[in-house]
């Protein structure tokens, strides 16, 4: 099963260049910048998918294939794309994808492949979820 992920892109109204220029420490131009008194921070809970709303199962297997390919492109640093694809047994425009962390067109099982080519050995832990049957 393929897991594809879509990302929004974030549109953001630029203002005319003389409205940007303001002096430091101002709110257009007419005095201190007030600071807020309480900001709202939300803590990260270890997994960036979850955090940004993926459901669980999906962001651990994003949590999970991010890790792999962060690992493949340390391992192919310094190297040509021909070279990686030669070592990884891929081709290179599937090197170019996975610089590029192009992380939907990958799954979990090639990602293991590619690093068992590259000579690391995996090791995996399974641990159970409180409250889930079993």
């Amino acid at each position: 099963m393929t897991t594809k992920v879509k990302l929004k892109r974030k549109t953001i109204a630029r203002r005319p260049v003389a409205a940007q220029r303001r002096p430091a420490g101002t709110v257009n131009g007419r005095g201190p910048t007030a600071v807020a008194s309480s900001a709202h921070v939300t803590r990260a809970g270890g997994n960036v998918f979850a955090d940004l709303g993926f459901p669980a199962e999906e962001a651990a297997n994003l949590k999970m294939r991010a890790r792999f390919m962060g690992e493949l492109r340390g391992l192919i640093a310094g190297m040509t794309q021909a070279e990686a694809a030669e070592r990884l047994h891929v081709s290179q425009p599937r090197v170019s994808d996975l610089t590029r962390g192009k992380i939907g067109l990958f799954t979990i099982d090639a990602l293991v492949n590619m690093l068992a080519h590259a000579g690391v050995k995996l090791r995996v832990s399974l641990t159970r979820t409180a409250g889930v049957a079993g």
